[in-house]
């Protein structure tokens, strides 16, 4: 049935059925220990105790342009002028104060491990080939320097493989840095941190922001260009690939030629012209694989010929045709630092967002049957009922790729059995590989089924082992700006997100539901969140569940405060014709507009949706 346009359209709440995960009520306080206060002229300072009256030098601006260089678990900035209305605040002096405080982190850590002193920490660092990445290594090597490490120089690098830096032998870093902005445009650039007990969580890296903040803001000396001891340049890219091919070459055990178990087949990789390359030519091609066909493998930090992301429409386009073209068996498309990925099977079907995990959950179920999927909020209702029906259970919990592995850790130290945690852009990390986000192992997790399916007799490629997935009918993301200036945003997006909550609550949208294993709010948790340490938020969100009598349940909207941008996401989803349309009318004219969320955020694409259906 298609939705009318009028809002005072007959609807009731209709409850939904609910897995099996013991529920939290949701009656504790939102926040311990937060204070905010939002008025018209909005005017809003949250600051740690270790940086209040730190020093009268201090210039809050000036410290502010660090921390809002923080970007969840990461540090992202504009690195490069050349785009419009963004100037320039990742600088080769914010760099190496992010670089210093980071190394300093490190090294307190070890010494309060040890007890004592420590002395020969080692760091390494590796790059996507962003063009401003060589000016900012030496930010980055003399920042670390300054705090008394040794810096390893991997020259081009994966994100993955900067982890694995720490715990592969021969190397066993003590920390790593992956400088990349990963598909962003080429004028970005960041930071990603790595222990030998994984990325840094959100918290860890604001505390190193804040660290660096003081430094940065006390600082009038230039960035040291001149070390003490030059970085000592590492070949790890070839042991990595190596290790992957360990991998491959064990767990496929082919009966006839053990060394190349992908003799015979044909897999085209599109690499964006990011790091990837490695491995067709390292991985792929020393396996016995026909990688002719292959595409944008040279590095190039301009990125000339699509935006290096799985999610790209292009970038799929572009994998599909040449997979088809060569009668390929499997196409792969990689992210600039090859954190994601995403595939075309041989019939040309582009496997990303739920596709992709829903391939990885059957992988993975194969394996290891009755465990445990976490994804984030976003994913469809669908793809609950395609793992419950292989006999996995879904946990749904928040958007973001640290939120979603980090859940599926405390899952299991809670005792429950989980194997993989996957976001629908692309992320995705498993037990198995130390829960590591690795694009270029979720790649050869469907490898070795591809060709485990052949040598088991099978005709179909790996689309099979998905074709039982129901797609949504509808889905649709639309986007608010923040209204307000850039260290204002994110206080202005939680009014709006909270204001949404409670618009919820008080029953004014009728027949929408805070979802109660999506809702993302972690002081209760979601369904299977029974700790009493919940995780720290990153970004505000809620997903709602909408039902009428005709209909039952029939979709849901998320909102999500952004941690990239000053923006509020707004996914929709919908079972029935007009059902996405139908219910940004509803946010618009019960909500936006009577809340007065107009006047704080930029409603156009919420507007022009609800009107044409389409952004067009």
């Amino acid at each position: 049935m298609a939705f009318t346009s009028s809002p005072s359209h007959s609807i009731q709440i209709i409850n939904a059925s609910r897995t099996n995960f013991p529920f939290l009520p949701m009656n504790k306080p939102f926040l311990k220990n937060f204070h905010i206060s939002l008025s018209k002229n909005i005017s809003l300072r949250v600051e740690s105790s270790s940086t209040a009256k730190y020093s009268d030098v201090v210039v809050d601006e000036e410290m502010d342009k660090i921390r809002r260089l923080q970007n969840g678990s990461d540090v992202r900035g504009v690195a490069l002028q050349g785009e419009k209305g963004r100037s320039v605040d990742l600088t080769p002096p914010a760099v190496e104060a992010i670089a210093e405080s980071f190394g300093e982190w490190v090294i307190k850590g070890l010494e309060n491990e040890k007890g004592g002193p420590v002395e020969g920490v080692r760091v390494s660092l590796g790059r996507d080939p962003r063009i401003s990445g060589n000016t900012l290594s030496v930010a980055v090597f003399a920042g670390l320097s300054r705090a008394g490490c040794m810096v390893f120089d991997m020259g081009l690098a994966t994100t993955p493989a900067c982890f694995m830096s720490t715990i592969l032998p021969s190397f066993e870093y003590d920390a790593s840095i992956m400088m990349t902005a990963s598909h962003l445009p080429y004028t970005r650039n960041g930071l990603k941190f790595f222990t030998k007990k994984g990325g840094l969580t959100s918290p860890e890296v604001e505390e190193i922001c804040d660290k660096a903040a003081r430094k940065y803001a006390n600082r009038h000396a230039k960035v040291s260009t001149t070390l003490p001891t030059p970085p000592t340049k590492v070949d790890f890219m070839s042991a990595y690939a190596e290790h992957l091919r360990v991998i491959i070459k064990e767990r496929v055990n082919h009966p006839s030629h053990y060394d190349t178990p992908l003799k015979g087949f044909q897999i085209i990789v599109n690499a964006g012209n990011g790091s990837g390359g490695f491995f067709t030519w390292h991985v792929l091609d020393k396996l016995g694989a026909d990688t002719f066909g292959s595409l944008h493998l040279n590095p190039d930090g301009m990125f000339p010929n699509h935006i290096p992301n799985p999610e790209d429409k292009v970038a799929m386009s572009l994998t599909r045709a040449a997979v088809l073209e060569n009668k390929a068996d499997l196409g792969i498309v990689f992210d600039t630092d090859v954190d994601r990925s995403g595939v075309v099977d041989s019939e040309g079907n582009p496997i990303n967002g739920d596709k992709l995990i829903a391939l990885m959950s059957a992988i993975v179920l194969k394996e290891h049957p009755g465990t445990t999927i976490v994804t984030d909020a976003r994913t469809s209702m669908a793809l609950t009922k395609f793992i419950t029906n292989k006999g996995g259970q879904h946990c749904l919990y928040r958007v973001g790729y640290r939120n979603v592995i980090d859940k599926g850790v405390n899952l299991i130290k809670d005792g429950i059995e989980t194997h993989l945690m996957m976001e629908t852009s692309g992320h995705g990390a498993l037990k198995e590989n130390h829960f590591l986000d690795d694009g270029a192992y979720m790649v050869v997790k469907i490898i070795i089924e591809m060709v485990r399916m052949k040598l088991e007799g099978s005709e179909g490629g790996i689309g099979i082992l998905i074709e039982d997935l129901e797609e949504p009918l509808e889905s649709a993301e639309l986007r608010m700006v923040v209204l307000s200036e850039p260290r204002y945003a994110k206080a202005k997006a939680f009014e709006a997100i909270e204001a949404f909550r409670t618009y919820i609550e008080q029953r004014s949208l009728p027949g929408w539901e805070l979802d109660a294993c999506g809702d993302c709010w972690v002081s209760d948790g979601c369904l299977v969140d029974t700790n009493d340490d919940p995780a720290a938020i990153d970004a505000y969100m809620y997903r709602a569940k909408v039902s009428d009598e005709r209909n039952g349940e029939h979709g849901w909207v998320h909102l999500r405060q952004s941690i990239h941008n000053p923006n509020i996401a707004v996914n929709l989803q919908s079972t029935v014709p007009g059902g996405c349309q139908y219910m940004a009318k509803v946010l618009r004219d019960w909500f936006l507009l009577p809340s007065g969320m107009d006047k704080i955020l930029d409603i156009s694409q919420i507007d022009k949706y609800a009107r044409n259906g389409n952004l067009s």
